[in-house]
């Protein structure tokens, strides 16, 4: 290794190691200040020892009716079970180059990775273990789940540390597939990406992981992928792809005809995510995404 090379990679080192002190400074303080408990959160498993029944509530699992409870009651009732500890989370990891974009006060990058940061501190309590598997154009790594705070910060200090991605078509199907033949034992699974259009064929791996495992989608977009502005002339290029498109913005017409698309995009992503059984957390570049992950989990506590 040159001398160059060498400086590279410690000042490379250094910045890692500081943006991970801030992250995890900003995780512990905002979300851990708003999220008090170990085991009230996003990680207990539904478990196997069955506890007290209940009403049913809206966004409960159907899967949960106690019908023979129900038949001497007045209404549906579902029964609880007692949650299980020492559970596996797997974070499913996008890190391809369609986030490194950002129009707002940061990148989509940024708030993914934040994301797996809250995730995995939020996980890691209580003996649970936390892995990833990450895809970018180079292909798919794992990261095999390890228990404590350490771990969450040597995955974390990993994916600081990694090559921005290059042009490639990775596939969110893979990476899913992937971590449904690694997680035997029943847990949380958290995928983290932009679910552009361009990524199809995960319904069936992530239905086959709702199905076994508590799995939580966890969106990230930006508010010029929902709208154009009116620029003039704009050069649009795919970062995956190398694809470029000349488009003129000054269209009202046209940027109502985007504006529409995106969101009937977004709304078949959301319904195809709902039908494989899995939580939708949707996260912006222009919002602040702990009071959205705070609103996410107390909504799961509220519903637990």
């Amino acid at each position: 290794m040159t001398s160059a090379t060498a400086e590279l990679a410690l000042a490379r080192s250094v910045s890692a190691q500081a943006s991970l002190r801030q992250l995890e400074l900003l995780v512990r303080k905002r979300v851990d200040g708003l999220l008090h408990g170990d085991h009230q959160g996003l990680i207990p498993g539904s478990g196997t020892d069955t506890a007290d029944g209940r009403a049913y509530e809206p966004g409960d699992d159907v899967r949960r009716i106690d019908w023979n409870l129900s038949a001497r009651s007045t209404s549906t009732q579902v029964r609880d079970t007692i949650a299980e500890r020492e559970l596996d989370t797997w974070l499913v990891v996008d890190g391809t180059a369609s986030l490194d974009f950002g129009t707002a006060d940061h990148e989509k990058r940024d708030v993914a990775m934040a994301a797996v940061a809250t995730f995995g501190f939020l996980a890691v309590g209580g003996g649970n273990r936390v892995g990833a598997v990450v895809f970018d154009d180079r292909g798919i790594e794992v990261v095999p789940p390890r228990a404590g705070v350490v771990a969450v910060r040597g995955l974390l200090l990993k994916l600081l540390r990694r090559e921005r991605a290059g042009e490639g078509r990775p596939s969110l199907a893979d990476a899913l597939d992937r971590a449904g033949r690694l997680a035997q034992r029943r847990g949380l699974v958290v995928a983290v990406s932009d679910l552009l259009a361009g990524d199809t064929g995960w319904d069936r791996p992530m239905r086959a992981l709702a199905s076994r495992h508590d799995t939580v989608v966890v969106e990230v977009g930006d508010p010029r992928e929902r709208d154009l502005p009116p620029v003039g002339f704009l050069t649009l290029v795919d970062p995956e792809t190398g694809r470029l498109r000349d488009v003129q913005t000054s269209d009202a017409r046209l940027r109502a005809r985007f504006r529409a698309a995106a969101e009937a995009d977004r709304d078949e992503v959301r319904r195809r995510v709902r039908a494989c059984g899995a939580s939708n957390l949707v996260l912006s570049t222009d919002r602040d995404w702990t009071l959205d992950v705070v609103r996410f989990v107390q909504a799961r506590r509220r519903r637990r």
